[in-house]
């Protein structure tokens, strides 16, 4: 059996995330705000820190011995976002948000990944796994995430073309990887789309950008992971071992 105390030292923010403190992003904040000690030193970004350091944050210790146990379970939980709820621990205006229903975390807190606007439904990803969090989203892993859109009018060839070549929106160029037509009524058509970015409403400004309003959008994967069919809105499940193992491939 390995010894902990072995483990090669390792950048703190990527630590601290994997043990479900944080998303890498909110302990980066932590550290530049000076809250997160190492031996009694304030921290800064990129020290990098062993099972054997003393690390505290607000004064608080921090066991970075418990890192073995924790990367070696991480937790996933999907989640079946109803329209209408805010993605954010908290709403200033009181709106309901995706934590309201979540189960207690076994260890740590939820982490969500990613984001889907308070008109979108559909799969969301939650972990107490900081680092894992942020693998799944970083651009460069590349994650395929798929949506279910239903956009008014009739889309031409032409402009599916266009949707798959890319466009330019005010925060750089994008495109659809994959259209595949679904379904159409008198005034709207259904696409299943699919694309490997996060961007801020990247599906919603796509169709935009080509004339075509979306009135509906739900995503139904993220990476291996599909939204199943018996989960209904509201309702959440904790990802099987073996799935979460294929997650963490794909940003591997």
């Amino acid at each position: 059996m390995n010894d902990p105390t072995k483990e090669p030292a390792e950048r703190l923010q990527k630590v601290l995330a994997s043990l479900g403190l944080g998303s890498r992003r909110s302990i980066e904040d932590l550290i530049r705000d000076g809250r997160v000690t190492v031996n009694g030193v304030v921290a800064e970004l990129g020290v990098r820190v062993g099972p054997t350091d003393r690390v505290l944050i607000d004064g608080r210790p921090v066991d970075l011995a418990a890192r073995a146990t924790t990367a070696a379970s991480s937790v996933v939980l999907g989640y079946h976002k109803p329209v209408g709820e805010m993605t954010t621990r908290s709403d200033p205006q009181g709106r309901p948000t995706v934590f309201d229903r979540l189960p207690p975390p076994p260890a740590g807190r939820w982490i969500v990944v990613g984001r889907l606007d308070v008109n979108t439904s559909g799969l969301l990803l939650f972990t107490t796994d900081g680092e894992l969090a942020h693998r799944l989203m970083h651009p460069s892993s590349e994650v395929e995430r798929e949506y279910l859109v239903r956009v008014r009018s009739h889309p031409d060839r032409d402009t599916l073309d266009v949707l798959r070549r890319g466009v330019e929106l005010e925060d750089g160029w994008a495109r659809f990887d994959r259209i595949e037509a679904e379904a159409s009524s008198d005034g709207h058509a259904w696409f299943r789309v699919v694309l490997h970015e996060g961007r801020n409403r990247e599906v919603r400004r796509l169709w935009s950008a080509v004339g075509h309003e979306v009135s509906r959008l739900m995503r139904v994967r993220y990476g291996p992971v599909v939204l199943p069919r018996d989960l209904r809105p509201g309702e959440s499940r904790l990802l099987p071992a073996d799935l979460v193992a294929e997650l963490a491939r794909a940003t591997a």
